[in-house]
């Protein structure tokens, strides 16, 4: 008989099916293919947000400059006044006094100290129209402003308060004051100055306004306590204190705004 030759291999076992499919997860459902959202910005698109401008240290520009000019770039009101054609961010500090307080009116004659750089003049030129009249002064030099006139004077001087009234044709309805004093560092030097320059500014006041007029200053916190608020009231019929939203957050700047002027008030 012819004998078979046996093979080593045994019998093929039937394929298995897989129990698990690799495409399904572990909860045994297909993964959702990952889309990409359709707002995400592309190549070469920029995303809505806004975006802060850096500032490298410059060779000869110290930390602290280097901290200002980051913060300027970075500023919305900055931004804004170069826009529209401001001299400054302070600008529009006085156009959210004057829409609280109704400062600014046609034909009002206005005085400005410390004027520099003529932002405030700006606005107060245009709030009162060729009816009114507005004069600045500052001992800085200032380039003319379209409808202001400016005097190259310290404030402080006998002859200014005179040379403001023929400059306005008589009294004036409002006096504003932006000014601020340098400041040391040393907190309490720096706010014995504060609160004497705005005494300064509240004596010229008094020597230039008219009746009714009012009185809009720069003062710091804790910078119109005391002896000049005392003052304010007796020479005011109202007064009261404001931050604009122009101010920067840091900042510990508010503005006293006095209205209803009475007259003179001798100690």
């Amino acid at each position: 008989m012819e004998r078979r030759k046996s093979s080593s291999k045994g019998p093929k076992r039937p394929k298995r099916a897989r129990s698990t499919d690799i495409a399904k997860t572990a909860l045994g459902v297909e993964p959702e293919k990952r889309e990409r959202k359709k707002n995400a910005p592309t190549k070469g698109e920029a995303s809505s947000r806004d975006f802060n401008v850096h500032v490298k240290t410059a060779k000869r520009r110290d930390y602290g400059s280097t901290l200002w000019l980051k913060r300027q770039l970075n500023d919305p009101y900055v931004r804004k006044a170069k826009a529209e054609g401001y001299r400054s961010r302070a600008a529009y500090k006085l156009k959210e006094l004057d829409e609280k307080f109704s400062l600014l009116r046609r034909g009002s004659r206005v005085v400005d100290l410390g004027c520099a750089p003529g932002g405030w003049l700006q606005v107060a030129a245009k709030a009162v129209g060729t009816e009114g009249r507005v004069v600045g002064i500052d001992y800085l030099n200032v380039p003319a402003v379209a409808g202001a006139d400016v005097l190259e004077m310290d404030f402080l001087d006998e002859a200014a308060p005179q040379a403001l009234k023929d400059l306005l044709g008589g009294e004036a309805d409002i006096v504003l004051s932006d000014m601020a004093a340098p400041t040391t560092g040393h907190k309490s030097t720096d706010h014995l100055r504060i609160v004497a320059l705005a005494e300064a500014a509240l004596d010229f006041a008094e020597d230039v306004l008219a009746p009714g007029g009012a009185f809009v200053c720069k003062v710091f916190a804790g910078g119109a306590e005391g002896d000049l608020l005392a003052r304010l009231k007796r020479s005011f019929e109202v007064v009261k204190h404001a931050k604009p939203k122009a101010s920067r957050q840091d900042s510990a700047e508010k503005y006293v705004v006095a209205t209803g002027f009475r007259g003179r008030v001798d100690d």
